[in-house]
């Protein structure tokens, strides 16, 4: 599943904007995006740690629920949130 960032940077703009029908085309994308960056950062990791990657992506999630308000830039504004 190929995003650009364009695509995801209109979809938080709209979101943000109140357009509800954004967030539902949005999630799955943010899922897809989550979890590659997940196993990219596991893949790093020594052998026989205790994290997994649903782990991190949830982690993820609850710093999301907590944003509200929020007037997303673009891509690197939202992803950079997780990264926080």
């Amino acid at each position: 599943m190929a995003t650009s960032s364009h695509d995801l940077t209109g979809l938080l703009k709209k979101w943000s904007g109140g357009d509800q029908s954004a967030l539902d085309q949005l999630m799955p994308l943010v899922d897809h995006e989550l979890r590659r960056m997940a196993h990219q950062y596991m893949q790093r990791e020594k052998p026989g740690h205790m994290l997994q990657t649903t782990a991190l992506v949830n982690e993820a999630y609850m710093k999301l629920v907590d944003q509200t308000q929020v007037d997303w830039q673009n891509r690197a504004h939202f992803l950079g949130l997780l990264h926080s």
